[in-house]
């Protein structure tokens, strides 16, 4: 494998991971009844149309199907990759449940 074959293995590992992460984001969202795409434009007002995030969307199933998701899981997925302020939005949501 080249040096650029791996390099765009590599960021296609990430894009998928990405996505991944925002699936779980979205899902969640779902599983407590809270609209997945308002929460993001909270946390990111500029970016209001993100394709990635529609298309997680689209891939959630009702709450009843899902499995529990913790909250933690979900915290540590977006610090992961550096999504502090939808996890802070996340963490606002939480605080409210308490």
């Amino acid at each position: 494998m080249s040096r650029k074959e791996l390099e765009e293995q590599i960021i296609r590992n990430y894009q998928e991971d990405e996505q991944m992460m925002i699936l779980v984001f979205a899902q969640w969202c779902v599983n407590h009844d809270l609209d997945p795409a308002a929460l993001y434009l909270r946390a990111y007002p500029d970016q209001a149309a993100n394709p990635s995030l529609q298309q997680a969307i689209e891939l959630t199933v009702s709450k009843d199907e899902a499995g529990e998701l913790p909250d933690e899981t979900v915290l540590n997925v977006l610090s992961l990759y550096g999504n502090e302020e939808l996890a802070f939005v996340v963490t606002e949501e939480i605080a409210k449940r308490a």
